[in-house]
């Protein structure tokens, strides 16, 4: 199992979540994409996207005073 990062802070929602839909397509099954993400719809956006697509996500966190990191793990 890998681990990658994905850095999108700065970016306005939807693009975390339209970056984390190609990035998570190029892993292997049981790899890990780690989000770091500012923007706040992403807090629901992200966690709803893993959970209709059967990606677990394995850890979530707030990091900052507007800052968030979520990992998914390709299932």
């Amino acid at each position: 199992m890998a681990q990658h990062v994905l850095e999108t802070d700065g970016q306005v929602c939807p693009f975390p979540l339209v970056e984390a839909r190609d990035a998570i397509a190029r892993l292997n099954l049981g790899d890990e994409l780690i989000i770091n993400f500012d923007c706040t719809q992403a807090t629901d956006a992200l966690p709803r996207w893993a959970a209709e697509n059967g990606y677990p996500v394995t850890h979530f966190d707030r990091i900052g005073e507007a800052q968030w990191t979520i990992t998914v793990q390709k299932a």
